[in-house]
């Protein structure tokens, strides 16, 4: 198993499913940018529900952080082009907000808005 973080954009919106034991997850896809400048969807799964909530709340083409265990994968496309792409089960996620707010708990200066404990650890 690979362990990575993976940054990019969301490519739609995150979706709420359930399995066949009754549990929720959310599914998602990433896009994110490889080294040669060529596009790669990254399949992300999350079963922790921090995860979830933070994936629920973003929208098609926010950027987002994901940690996780990866697998590698390739797909055709419809000309016939074998393409890289990843599968991840996320375990951390991190977005522009949950940096902000990071930020504002480690310099104790919580904005008035989020009516959070700044003893919060998050």
């Amino acid at each position: 198993m690979i362990d990575g973080l993976v940054g990019g954009r969301l490519y739609g919106e995150a979706q709420i499913r359930t399995g066949q034991n009754g549990k929720r997850f959310v599914t998602c896809k990433v896009r994110a940018t490889a080294g040669d400048s060529e596009t790669l969807f990254v399949n992300v799964i999350a079963f922790d529900d921090d995860v979830q909530t933070g994936l629920l709340a973003l929208s098609d083409a926010d950027s987002v952080a994901l940690s996780g265990a990866l697998t590698p994968k390739v797909w055709t496309d419809k000309n016939g082009l074998v393409k890289p792409a990843l599968d991840m089960v996320a375990h951390g996620l991190l977005t522009a907000y949950n940096v902000r707010r990071k930020r504002a708990v480690v310099g104790g200066q919580l904005a008035e808005e989020d009516g959070a404990d700044p003893d919060d650890p998050l």
